[in-house]
């Protein structure tokens, strides 16, 4: 089955094939089967250089740079190396011209640039594919950063994002490849978290959020939006100048009492994802700096994730598992993360887990649970579970803030202070709060108040002989059916049985009336049997044929 080509998105489907042809994926192109879909590249061998396919990503635009961003943090679909090249994916391109920049905000803020800031720095503080940042002094005296989007970059990326969903979907029915990890759901994924970037008021709103999250530690600091020079397209906050944790040399470190900083900035990110359900996940060095007064400022929180309770109590379970080294169960909290295919191992899923916690256990305070979590990733994806997509954002922001406590206090032990904080945040989890406490006392009352007369109508039931009990284990009526034909079976077979023994002991009886020279009588009898058992095997063939027809297309994948 060919793939219909969109004709504006020919061009995307090329570079697209072209790529997937260079890095040894050949075999979907030919799938594709797509007319128009030549492929004019002399360099078409495979290709096993990671570093190559993050710069080949960085060559098609800011929609690819964020898909490959994704897809590092998805160890279950990709080789460690090629994770590894793909998460240090650069996302700095060169500066749109100032005038684009003042047209933007003029449009978006309604005002000349001139009379909404006292001043405006016309060379930008960073340049990225989806915007780039400026910083300015409002009328008030306020510094700022004024987060500008790119002109055109929208339409651009729906573009893409449409392409790649129609390839997705082709692949999800053709290939095995797209079956075994579901390429639409992690582009549905990708394309809500790309979305959500593209619109700043969220982006405000997230760090409204994160600021009162992180209320608890005087020590971070999340810069605050301005609502009345914010819109979807333009982003103003506090300026929070700093450096980049990465930056600090051996001689400022010492300086530097990094050890509180940095358990600060794990309690506060484990509140997140296990209390609030909502963190920043993104937390990657540079995106971290330490401030003039020693706090560290969070800063571009587009990219958040939400964990729904059920999901929160699994990661809690497989936290502590891990910390137990109890692998069984480390396995079943994950497995009860993800979605089984029908090829799913459970046995070498559990054995692997193990193995993999066993030997975590072994490393003690130097244990990365980031890492441990992106194992356990890869190793689902390659004994047929699909995980959640937000166990690859976990996994990831965990190992981020491994290595910017690496670079604040090198003696910093995670599994210690998630082991810490994950009791801190159970017993925060085991109170209960007003609401519940008032939901649970109505819910009491209303059944409390109910009872009697529930009671009283059983009782009347139970008297008076009408008690019934109904119970949904089997399907009663299917069940009835099936008996019936059964017994109607039976019955004509008997009847039929009957006919002929009947008709053999009166071809003893003599008389005047005869067909073919034997007794009328018994000639019609056998006459009856024959056709009624003709009628009966007729209808238990037709049948037989009907059932299997059913459980076939039932059995068929959709």
């Amino acid at each position: 089955m060919a793939l219909s080509l969109h004709p504006r998105h020919v061009g995307r489907y090329r570079d697209i094939a072209r790529l997937l042809i260079r890095y040894g994926r050949s075999d979907l192109v030919k799938e594709l089967d797509a007319e128009g879909l030549a492929i004019e590249d002399h360099d078409n061998a495979p290709c096993e250089d990671a570093d190559q396919l993050a710069a080949d990503l960085e060559q098609l635009g800011p929609t690819f740079i964020k898909l490959g961003q994704l897809l590092s943090t998805r160890v279950d679909l990709l080789p460690l190396a090629y994770t590894d090249a793909l998460s240090r994916l650069q996302d700095n391109v060169a500066p749109i011209p100032f005038s684009e920049v003042e047209q933007v905000i003029t449009d978006e803020l309604g005002v000349d640039l001139k009379h909404a800031f006292r001043s405006f720095d016309e060379q930008p503080l960073a340049a990225a594919s989806l915007a780039q940042v400026h910083r300015a002094v409002l009328r008030s005296g306020r510094e700022v950063a004024v987060k500008v989007q790119r002109p055109g970059i929208r339409s651009q990326i729906t573009d893409d994002l449409s392409a790649l969903a129609e390839l997705a979907r082709f692949a999800d029915a053709h290939t095995s490849l797209g079956r075994r990890f579901g390429l639409s759901d992690l582009l549905e994924q990708f394309r809500k978290a790309l979305i959500a970037e593209l619109d700043y008021t969220r982006e405000a709103t997230n760090l409204v959020t994160l600021t009162r999250i992180v209320a608890p530690w005087p020590r971070l600091v999340v810069p605050q939006p301005v609502p009345d020079y914010s819109t979807s397209r333009v982003l103003t906050m506090d300026l929070l100048p700093g450096r980049k944790v990465t930056d600090l040399t051996p001689l400022a470190r010492t300086d530097l009492d990094g050890a509180p900083l940095v358990d600060d900035l794990f309690s506060a990110y484990l509140e997140q994802m296990l209390g609030e359900g909502f963190f920043h996940a993104d937390p990657h060095p540079g995106n971290v700096l330490l401030t003039a007064d020693a706090r560290l400022a969070l800063l571009d929180v587009g990219m958040v994730a939400r964990l729904p309770v059920s999901a929160r109590t699994c990661m809690v379970r497989l936290l502590l598992a891990v910390s137990d080294g109890n692998g069984e169960a480390a396995a079943d909290a994950f497995a009860s993360l993800g979605a089984k295919n029908d090829d799913f191992d459970a046995e070498r899923f559990r054995t692997a887990i193990s193995d993999l916690v066993l030997r975590s256990v072994e490393l003690g305070p130097r244990l990365q649970a980031g890492a441990v979590v992106l194992e356990m990733t890869r190793i689902a994806g390659q004994c047929g579970l699909r995980p959640a997509p937000e166990m690859a954002l976990v996994g990831k922001a965990l190992l981020n803030l491994d290595q910017v406590a690496q670079s604040l206090d090198p003696t910093f032990a995670p599994a210690e202070a998630i082991r810490r904080n994950i009791t801190a945040i159970m017993q925060t989890r085991m109170t209960t709060s007003t609401g519940g406490l008032l939901g649970a006392a109505m819910e009491a009352r209303d059944f409390t108040v109910q009872l009697p007369g529930r009671i009283n109508r059983v009782m009347d039931a139970v008297a008076e002989g009408q008690f019934q009990l109904k119970v949904d284990a089997i399907d009663e009526p299917q069940l009835l059916a099936v008996l019936q034909r059964l017994a109607n079976r039976l019955a004509s077979g008997m009847v039929l049985a009957a006919l002929v023994i009947g008709a053999a002991l009166m071809m003893q009886i003599p008389t005047h009336s005869r067909i073919l020279g034997y007794p009328s009588i018994a000639m019609i009898c056998f006459a009856l049997a024959v056709t009624g058992g003709i009628v009966l095997l007729l209808s238990v063939v037709l049948a037989d044929r009907r059932i299997a027809r059913t459980a076939k297309s039932q059995r068929r994948p959709r």
